[in-house]
């Protein structure tokens, strides 16, 4: 299993994340910050479950690319 989190809240907008993984990620017309693409809101946290493996390569590279350091990747 794959999880990837997004604080959004503390997003500021620089579309690095999209920029890496525009399957995963976009930015939000209304506020300018990134969306993780088909997570759930749990308290500020966006969270995104997936038994794709595949997946970890490119969400690691937005989570690196990320100034603010709010996408963590994990593997279970």
């Amino acid at each position: 299993m794959v999880i990837i989190t997004l604080q959004r809240d503390k997003c500021i907008g620089c579309n690095y994340c999209v920029e890496m993984d525009p399957l995963h990620f976009q930015m939000s017309k209304k506020d300018g910050k990134s969306v993780l693409i088909h997570s759930v809101n749990a308290k500020g946290f966006y969270t995104l479950k997936s038994a794709d493996h595949t997946i970890v390569e490119s969400c690691e590279r937005s989570a690196k690319a990320c100034p603010v350091k709010i996408i963590l990747v994990k593997e279970t």
